[in-house]
């Protein structure tokens, strides 16, 4: 039996689908996923879907522009989030860099995402020879990643 690879989509619960995709396409140089063919807008698609207005941001998605990443979905739900992540993202916001200059790497990116709505929540610091040094961070809704 040959195993064959799938893809992935990352899904998140929210309350502001369209905030939360705002912020995570500006946090990973995403872009807004394209409306469907034959539509110059989402608001046309949804328009000729029949989709009434305080139903039109239940959903968005952003798309990794090169077409490599993994497609990231926002949906609609009425709860809260409730508990810390069981799963997280990691950003690579310090490729390559190592001691003082991966962390002065990942406060420069810890401050702009600040500046988007971003919390930032803890600093872990370098601990060889396995730690390399982290900035835990909350996306608007509270939904923990890691600048890594």
């Amino acid at each position: 039996m040959t195993e064959q690879t799938r893809t992935v989509q990352i899904t998140f619960d929210c309350a502001d689908p369209a905030a939360l995709a705002a912020f995570w396409a500006t946090t990973l140089g995403y872009r807004l996923q394209d409306p469907p063919g034959g539509f110059a807008s989402w608001e046309q698609a949804l328009d000729a879907m029949g989709v009434p207005p305080e139903r039109r941001n239940d959903a968005s998605a952003v798309v990794d522009p090169a077409g490599t990443g993994p497609r990231l979905f926002f949906q609609r739900v009425p709860e809260g989030k409730q508990v810390k992540n069981r799963v997280h993202l990691d950003v690579r916001a310090a490729p390559g860099l190592s001691g003082d200059a991966r962390m002065a790497a990942l406060e420069a990116e810890a401050e702009r995402l600040v500046s988007h709505g971003a919390t930032r929540l803890q600093r872990h610091e370098p601990a060889p020879p396995l730690g390399a040094g982290h900035i835990i961070m909350a996306d608007p809704e509270g939904n923990e990643f890691c600048l890594d």
